[in-house]
Order: C-alpha cells, then structure tokens, then sequence
C-alpha cells in the first residue's frame, strides 16, 4: 500500500495558496459579476499595496520614494512573487512595466478580477510616493495576452485620461476612470 506522502501530487503551500486565491475570484465573479468581484479584489490590494509600501520605504530609510525608486520597487517586489516584470519605458508622467509571467501562473487565466492585485498594489504604492497615479492595465494574462502591459500614470493629464483604468490619490481612492473623491 502506497503512502499519501508518496505520492505524485502536485501540491505545495505556492500552489495552494495561488489555488485559494483563484476560487475566491472565481466565487467572487460567479456571484457579483466581474466589475463587483474586482471591487472586492480591490480593497485587498489596496492594503497589501500600503503594507508593501511600508516595508521598502523603512528599508530604504525614506519617507517617500522618488519616481525612479517606485519604479524600481514595483518590479522588484513583482520579481520576489514571480512575476517577471520589467520597466519598458519611464518619464516624469508614466512608468509603463511588461512583465512575461504572473504571480498566480496559470490559476490567473480566465480570473481578470485577480489583475486587481496588480492595479492596487502598483497604484498604492505610486500614489502613497508620488501623490496621484492611475493604472492602465493594456495587456494582462488573464485576458489571455502573451503578457501583462501596465502603465501608471502619474499626472492626470489628457493622455492619462484617455484610457481606462483606476485612479489614486495619495494611495486611498479606488475609484474607476471618472469618479473623483
């Protein structure tokens, strides 16, 4: 008789926990729809984000991060989690990031409202640092894209305005394109 502990399962606490994440969503969309599932998604970015912000400013021993460093921060905490994301381009009113690989690895696929850990946490943080930004997520896996394209916005300016995306201000509003506190 063989022993559950050898046996070939593919479980560990990564797996689970991407697992987890990805039937909470899936609950999430299935009972409140997409735009609502993402809302809720949301608000736990969002304190994950200020959490994550914390950690790198007191490391860094600074109050706020430059733009430079929130661009640095963002794929940095990205590559700790296995997200494999890059800085395409920056300038003093977007950093926009590719990335090739998620965090949640196939459990992403068909779940956009997991994308919202994204926005959040990018928006959190660029905001917290910079005092506004607005995330514009163009590509993502879970869309069933090649990768992930985000841009942050970091003005709201005419070009920012344009897309869709989710607006922050000073890291505390989670509010769509259009809605201003």
């Amino acid at each position: 008789m063989e022993h559950a502990a050898d046996l070939d399962i593919a479980l560990d606490r990564d797996v689970f926990m991407r697992t987890l994440v990805r039937e909470l969503a899936t609950s999430l969309e299935e009972v409140v729809g997409l735009q609502e599932a993402s809302g809720y998604i949301s608000l736990v970015g969002q304190a994950v984000g200020a959490q994550i912000n914390e950690a790198y400013t007191r490391a860094l021993a600074v109050e706020r991060l430059t733009r430079e460093q929130v661009a640095e921060v963002l794929v940095d905490l990205k590559q700790r989690i296995r997200g494999d994301f890059h800085v395409i381009e920056q300038d003093d009113e977007k950093i926009v990031l590719g990335s090739r690989s998620c965090p949640f690895a196939e459990k992403v696929l068909g779940r956009e409202s997991m994308c919202m850990m994204t926005s959040n946490v990018f928006g959190t943080v660029a905001a917290r640092n910079l005092g506004y930004a607005r995330i514009e997520l163009l590509e993502t896996i879970a869309r069933g894209d090649a990768g992930c394209r985000v841009v942050v916005h970091l003005k709201a300016d005419p070009e920012a305005e344009e897309g869709e995306g989710r607006e922050y201000f000073d890291g505390t509003a989670l509010l769509p394109r259009g809605q201003r506190p």
